[in-house]
């Protein structure tokens, strides 16, 4: 039977991408030796990261306009820290809308003032607020692009000469945007490029160096830039499996393809949420994420029934999150339209038999 993979992340990948990757473990690039066991400063691994780093910027559409990619470890957790040690002088602004914004602000607060310049936390986060007041005297403003857990998307970003740092693990390279606007994005890996282990960090250079604190070596960007990703041993595997991603991406049509894609997918279950009298969707409608749709039963009485129904068709990882409750749908860059059909068949079949 066919699985359908909701899962939040780790989540799916690309069917292409685990073949060659598994094949990889037995012999990469028939050296006789697996991806798992080269040397990391092997030509054939140095040309996987400079190939990934290219490849990031490339589809991001940063090439060439002062910006420099790097595959880090420590998850997005640690670039709450990061990002707050490099950049943070005095005061930064944070929009909290979310589980992980809340934990970027206090991973913030160790190093500097840092001010909410808005917060949906009072509504357990089901919305993004809008018309935001910041600040012209910020050393940046971090936002967080989507929320997993809520379901909540950010469809518009702030205009400002505040520099933006941007959380985009969650839907990084699922749709088209002005890459630019953003002095730094981070990702991490285990949602739409590859396996847990490694973060994606795309740093503009004009916006570091200008902190007075002494930065440890492996927390500061300048040091992991001058060593190109190498300042010690990274992650070659997740690192290697999210190239393989990227150039995935790039052959389907880059992230206009992908978006196209994305939209058909939302648009899917979003109508059924909708028009079905047995659901109800968490987050407020101008604000449902593409990637992450959350949603409830109206009657739990129903939920053993629609539970073993989901479970029987091959559906994986649509448990919602302990904070929201009910179900969430994951609707990563590899998930075919497809598997989103499936669970809407799943949706309209329980209010048949209802």
């Amino acid at each position: 039977m066919k699985k359908h993979n909701f899962s939040a992340g780790p989540c799916i990948l690309p069917q292409e991408v685990f073949k060659e990757a598994s094949q990889a473990v037995l012999d990469f690039n028939n050296s006789g030796l697996s991806i798992l066991e080269i040397s990391h400063r092997s030509k054939d691994f140095v040309d996987v990261m400079e190939e990934a780093r290219s490849l990031a910027l490339e589809l991001l559409g940063l090439e060439g306009k002062g910006y420099k990619a790097l595959f880090l470890q420590g998850g997005a957790s640690t670039q709450f820290l990061m990002t707050a040690y490099n950049l943070l002088q005095s005061k930064a602004g944070y929009l909290n809308t979310g589980a992980w914004s809340d934990k970027a602000v206090k991973e913030a607060k160790k190093f500097g003032e840092v001010i909410e310049v808005a917060s949906s936390k009072d509504a357990n986060f089901n919305f993004i607020p809008k018309k935001l007041n910041i600040p012209t005297d910020l050393d940046y403003l971090h936002l967080t692009s989507n929320n997993t857990i809520y379901g909540t998307q950010l469809k518009d970003f702030p205009t400002t000469d505040i520099p933006l740092v941007c959380d985009m693990s969650s839907d990084i390279f699922s749709r088209q945007l002005d890459f630019s606007k953003f002095s730094l994005i981070y990702a991490g890996a285990q949602k739409n490029m590859g396996p847990a282990g490694t973060t994606l960090v795309v740093v503009k250079e004009d916006i570091l160096g200008k902190i007075e604190r002494d930065i440890p070596s492996m927390l500061d960007y300048q040091v992991h830039i001058s060593k190109a990703s190498m300042f010690n041993t990274p992650p070659v595997y997740s690192v290697y499996v999210s190239m393989l991603t990227l150039r995935w991406l790039k052959k389907l049509g880059g992230i206009a393809a992908i978006e196209e894609l994305n939209e058909k997918k939302a648009n899917l279950i979003y109508s059924e949420i909708d028009v079905n009298p047995l659901f109800k969707g968490f987050a407020a409608k101008e604000d449902r994420s593409n990637m992450n749709a959350t949603f409830t039963l109206q009657n739990e009485d129903l939920k053993e029934t629609f539970d073993t129904m989901w479970k029987e068709a091959g559906i994986n990882g649509i448990n919602g999150h302990r904070s929201v409750g009910g179900y969430r749908a994951s609707m990563y860059n590899a998930l075919s339209l497809e598997s989103v059909a499936a669970l809407v068949d799943i949706m309209d079949d329980l209010e048949r038999k209802a």
